[in-house]
């Protein structure tokens, strides 16, 4: 444990490059090109025929040429995401892009050829040997994505059109996003505000104060909708265009299924399992409404605190409450991660022009990984931090594979996250005896509940329709519409809606960056409800298996490492039992007598 204070700051990227000088890079660029040359000159011993330990130096030698894109293409992110308005940063960021993108289409041939190879071809050419384990799985989850791939020639046009194309029109939708700026009256005084600095006065006890909020939010957003709704648009007639129309997936989500090796019929199982219990939250707001003495609620106050609290947290204490809590669960779970703060590869300050949100990125299993968060001094960035350490651990568990291996699967990959949240929660409440406190807890559990599960599952049934209406030549005013729609489902009788919140989803990253992600907020959420209350039932016994989930990374095939957990995802009652679970604490809340 840190032995001096805690303060927010920004990351040091140096474990990555020195900086970014252009003798650095030369010197980095010309290593890759050297490397990629020597690996193009294996290519004419690609055969059905070849020694199998050939085929395991070729992989070694791709892996080695991951980890050097990796780290460049990391880098220029990083960089960016920490300030978006630097010309400097945009500048790497667009170069290696570019570089990588040249990089990629010449290694191209080796991953076409493997597909190429017919089944019994392909299994007598995989390693066997046990030190070989995530090359074994590295090749063979090479093959789930045959039936998608194209020929070489149009893969690389593909990656060129998508470089210049589809990227660069991602990158200006973040660069317009993080440079709008937001205006809020507090205590009479007029402040000029970040996204994240704004969205903080959304738990503001002061109803005027959360409508202030949120009419202000998309005010912004609605000013630039008609702009985001086209570049929207674009995304998705090109998502469908190449993933569909040219690669053969039977739905525009199938292409996120494919990616994330979970089965159409599971997905659709756990939406339709959300949709179908859309009841339990309107229940809870039905109840949130008593208990804080209006008729009904709006949907500005759906994350109003119970108690009258403006309470704030200092960083420093933030940080020592959530590696306490991880000590407490396993102490080397900790020691993972304050490696996060004792490599200073967490950035926490606000700052304008700093991308919003929060994330973990893991670069290669020999780094620790980077967070980035904007610590605000509210109690939910207490969980926000427990929730990006807990992605770094999972990561860190995970760090005896390859590069190759180490990422879990995008629906796992909330697991360690999500967990930590709940035994920060936990701990709050073994902690407070006050019943109000306890409430209060407890409905803010929820309340993230709500934003985890039923909100991003409600995200993707939206964008499982505006993909089609966009398709059917729809206009925006038809895409607003259609959100409303979306809301009026979810919310029913339980929460009043005003007009502005048909703007919402033009200001929701991951439908533009990464369309149909949010499901797999769902899916780890829902999970990590099962799981924790197997640990609340069974105690340390739980844990050398749940460590172990966490270990396999992305070693292993997700429904494979969910059924050695005793977990089939494409069972209804699986899901449902994620949402018993989230009534049960319902249900605690009402027994609570303040």
């Amino acid at each position: 444990m840190n032995n001096g204070r805690y303060e927010p700051a920004g990351w040091d990227l140096s474990d990555l490059l020195p900086d970014a000088s252009e003798t650095v890079i030369r010197e980095r660029t010309e290593k890759l090109e050297r490397s990629v040359a020597a690996f193009e000159a294996q290519r004419p011993q690609l055969s059905p025929e070849m020694d199998p330990a050939l085929l395991v130096e070729l992989v070694r030698q791709y892996e080695s040429l991951v980890e050097q894109v990796y780290v460049l293409g990391s880098y220029g992110s990083l960089w960016f995401s920490a300030d978006t308005q630097s010309t400097a940063a945009l500048s790497f960021r667009n170069r290696m892009q570019q570089t990588l993108t040249g990089i990629q289409n010449r290694l191209l041939f080796f991953d076409l050829w493997w597909k190429g190879l017919d089944d019994d071809e392909a299994a007598a050419l995989l390693p066997s040997a046990e030190q070989y384990a995530d090359y074994r799985h590295h090749l063979a989850d090479l093959r789930r994505t045959k039936p998608y791939t194209l020929d070489e020639k149009s893969e690389q046009i593909v990656n060129i059109k998508d470089a210049n194309g589809m990227d660069a029109l991602m990158t200006l939708y973040e660069m317009l996003t993080s440079r709008l700026e937001f205006t809020l009256e507090i205590d009479g005084e007029k402040q000029t505000l970040t996204r994240d600095a704004l969205m903080s006065y959304a738990h503001s006890p002061r109803p005027e104060l959360r409508e202030a909020v949120y009419q202000e939010l998309y005010r912004v957003y609605g000013a630039e909708a008609n702009v985001l709704a086209q570049v929207y648009a674009n995304r998705v007639r090109d998502w469908h265009a190449e993933q569909v129309e040219l690669r053969g997936h039977t739905s525009p989500i199938t292409v996120r299924n494919v990616a994330n090796d979970i089965p159409d019929d599971a997905v659709d199982t756990l939406l339709e399992v959300c949709r179908r219990n859309a009841d339990v939250f309107q229940r809870y707001f039905r109840l949130k409404a008593g208990w804080l003495g209006v008729d009904k609620l709006r949907r500005y106050d759906i994350y109003a605190p119970l108690a009258e609290s403006d309470r704030e947290v200092e960083y420093d204490g933030a940080v020592r409450m959530v590696l306490e809590t991880f000590a407490d669960f396993d102490p080397a779970v900790a020691e993972q991660a304050a490696r996060v703060f004792e490599h200073n590869h967490i950035d926490s300050e606000v700052r304008k022009g700093k991308r919003g949100g929060a994330f973990c990125a893991t670069v290669l299993p020999s780094q620790t990984p980077w967070v980035l968060m904007n610590f605000t001094g509210k109690v939910r960035d207490v969980a926000t931090l427990a929730h990006e350490l807990g992605h770094a651990i999972h990561s860190m568990m995970a760090e005896d594979h390859s590069v190759l291996t180490q990422h879990a699967a995008l629906p796992l990959a909330e697991t360690a996250s999500v967990f930590a949240e709940m035994l920060l929660t936990d701990r709050l409440l073994e902690q407070e005896k006050d019943p109000l406190v306890r409430r209060e807890l407890l409905a803010t559990a929820v309340d993230d509940m709500y934003a985890t599960v039923m909100r991003q599952a409600f995200f993707v049934l939206f964008e499982r329709d505006a993909h089609q209406a966009i398709l059917d030549n729809k206009t925006a005013d038809d895409l607003y519409t259609l959100y409303m729609a979306n809301l009026e489902e979810q919310f029913g009788d339980s929460v009043a809606l005003a007009d502005e919140f048909r703007y919402e989803w033009v200001s929701i990253p991951h439908i533009y960056l990464t369309p149909f992600y949010c499901y797999a907020y769902s899916f780890g959420q829902l999970l990590v409800l099962a799981l924790y209350r197997r640990y609340q039932q069974e105690g340390d016994a739980f844990k050398p298996g749940y460590l172990r989930l966490l270990a396999h990374g992305g070693s292993a095939r997700p429904a494979d490492i969910l059924q050695e957990a005793g977990i089939d995802m494409s069972d209804p009652a699986f899901w449902q039992g994620g949402f018993d679970v989230i009534r049960d604490m319902i249900e605690q809340l009402e027994a609570i007598r303040a």
